[in-house]
């Protein structure tokens, strides 16, 4: 059974800084890309940030690119966050999920999800 268990979210202030991890099992952590997505109320979960399965290929929105930094490490079969300059805008429940990045750009639906953690950020 798959397991992909995020951790690292909690309140920031603006323009801080917050690192949000992923520990996946129950799969072969290397035969796939990975994802974060958010939500927001009301709102459809967004992929924001792609990985391929080697780390050589990142893709992310534009919302957030230069600011956010997606990395992993197959040999601890964990995919990382690095959120800089947090908005109040990021404020989400972020999602880990398997995603391969699209050859158009963007993140592929996932197979699998995480439960999501809450980033808050205030103003």
């Amino acid at each position: 059974q798959v397991h992909l268990v995020e951790s690292g979210g909690g309140m920031v202030q603006a323009g801080g800084t917050l690192r949000l991890s992923c520990l996946a099992s129950g799969l072969k952590f290397d035969d796939y890309g990975m994802a974060w997505f958010r939500q927001t109320p009301g709102n459809e979960r967004q992929g924001i940030a792609c990985i391929s399965w080697d780390g050589l290929l990142t893709d992310y929105v534009d919302s957030v690119k230069g600011r956010f930094t997606i990395s992993r490490d197959n040999a601890k079969n964990t995919v990382s966050l690095l959120m800089d300059n947090v908005q109040p805008e990021d404020t989400a429940m972020y999602y880990c999920a398997t995603s391969s990045i699209e050859a158009r750009g963007g993140c592929a639906s996932p197979d699998y999800w995480g439960q999501g953690t809450q980033v808050t950020v205030s103003s």
